[in-house]
């Protein structure tokens, strides 16, 4: 049982390490930079127009 644990455990590493891959190269992708920016300026505005802001999304 320990050999065929082993290679589910490998494969399943495998697997994860695929799918972190990924997300982390979706999440890098050149169309989601404005979507970045728009975040990381977030805390900088003023906390009306942040609840502005929030109450017209969906």
């Amino acid at each position: 049982m320990k050999p065929l644990w082993g290679s589910i455990a490998g494969g399943f590493i495998i697997v994860m390490m695929i799918a972190f891959i990924g997300i982390w190269v979706w999440a890098w992708l050149p169309h989601h930079k404005r979507t970045h920016n728009d975040l990381a300026r977030l805390p900088m505005e003023d906390g009306d127009v942040a609840a502005a802001a929030t109450e017209d999304r969906p």
